[in-house]
């Protein structure tokens, strides 16, 4: 019998911003074109990520986000990281040098998620108060975007994050927190302010205030 042959990875784990949530980095890409994908629960990674399907099987795992050739785990307060680092570390080590397709087909709902009101009281602490639905597209729109793109975007994913455009009307600018930055106890407050301080300078008069949420 032919043993299948193993892709060589190396993964290392990096701390995050948030406490909850860990970065695995590996040296090869787990999803390209730029595309970002979060994972809240198994059924929502089920046809879409092997690799994050897997990683529910965790008892202590909440969401599962995959960026480029990382991948961030938000945990529960159930274990420290300190007794499953490692252990995480080298299942998606070994996963991955078993698995060549991590993400195998995202749908659009995943991509342009607006989360939804969810009857179950712990999960509806998350749920927006902006129903994002109700806004239409204006003028700005595209700077905005191409702002955060260039100047926020790269410092959110190199902590294991993601930012996410949403809205702008009446001079208040909407986005969405994900991955790392999403339940994160200082992330939404550096962030607002951070990207607050972009955009009122680059778009005087435009921009006077940043919403900012996370999934």
């Amino acid at each position: 019998m032919e043993t299948k042959k193993k892709i060589p990875t190396s993964v290392y784990a990096e701390m995050t911003p948030n406490p909850a949530a860990m970065k695995f980095v590996a040296d090869r890409a787990l999803i390209t074109g730029g595309l970002q994908v979060e994972y809240r629960n198994k059924n929502e990674a089920r046809g879409s990520s092997p690799l994050a399907e897997e990683l529910f099987n965790f008892p202590f795992v909440q969401s599962v986000f995959i960026s480029g050739n990382y991948v961030t785990v938000l945990k529960d307060e159930s274990l420290g990281w300190d007794m499953i680092v490692q252990q995480l570390r080298e299942y998606i080590r070994e996963w991955l040098m078993d698995h060549e397709i991590t993400v195998s087909a995202i749908t659009a709902d995943l991509l342009n998620r607006t989360r939804e009101s969810d009857v179950d009281p712990v999960k509806a602490l998350h749920t927006p108060s902006t129903d994002y639905s109700q806004f239409q597209p204006t003028e700005y729109d595209d700077e905005i975007r191409f702002l955060l793109h260039e100047f926020v975007r790269p410092a959110v994913e190199s902590d294991g994050g993601a930012i996410d455009f949403m809205a702008y009307k009446d001079k208040k600018v909407y986005v969405q927190l994900k991955g790392s930055c999403s339940g994160c106890p200082s992330s939404t407050m550096t962030l607002k302010g951070g990207i607050e301080n972009l955009l009122k300078a680059k778009m005087p008069d435009i921009v006077e205030e940043v919403v900012a949420e996370s999934v």
